[in-house]
């Protein structure tokens, strides 16, 4: 279904979404979603190097597509067996409020195997109040120790 309304700039591509767990991404397209998703500002889309090894060292990668548009991403980390790490859930700003990242987020899960794995996110401070609505559940008992410089 596409749905159009001029008064709300609204446009629904809901049917149009392929959904995909094992097409490969090149770093540049990763860094153009990243850019169109507003988490540019949290990543490094300016290392290709350092983007180059995200990809290549993340174990679960679950893409969204609008044709051949690269719309969504979910990259996570996993051992299959007990947690997955979720960490870049970026959508296209124009794709957004659609379902795409609650059913890139259920893709994820099931690739890590949902039965065995708890998912695990830190939530960008602008997406915060998005988790809970979708089902997932605030864990404040959250430690980091952040890169160094």
């Amino acid at each position: 279904m596409e749905f159009h309304c001029s008064r709300l700039k609204l446009i629904r591509f809901v049917n149009l979404i392929t959904y995909q767990t094992d097409r490969k991404i090149s770093a540049e397209q990763f860094i153009d979603l990243l850019r169109r998703s507003t988490l540019a500002e949290r990543r490094p889309v300016a290392d290709k190097v350092k983007i180059e090894k995200m990809l290549a060292y993340g174990n679960i990668l679950v893409t969204a597509w609008h044709n051949e548009l690269l719309v969504g991403i979910s990259r996570a980390l996993s051992d299959f067996s007990f947690c997955c790490y979720l960490s870049d859930l970026a959508v296209d700003e124009a794709y957004q409020h659609q379902g795409i990242g609650k059913e890139l987020i259920r893709l994820t899960h099931q690739v890590a195997g949902e039965k065995a794995t708890t998912l695990i996110l830190l939530a960008a401070p602008k997406a915060a109040g998005y988790y809970p609505k979708i089902g997932m559940d605030r864990n404040t008992d959250c430690f980091v120790i952040k890169r160094k410089n």
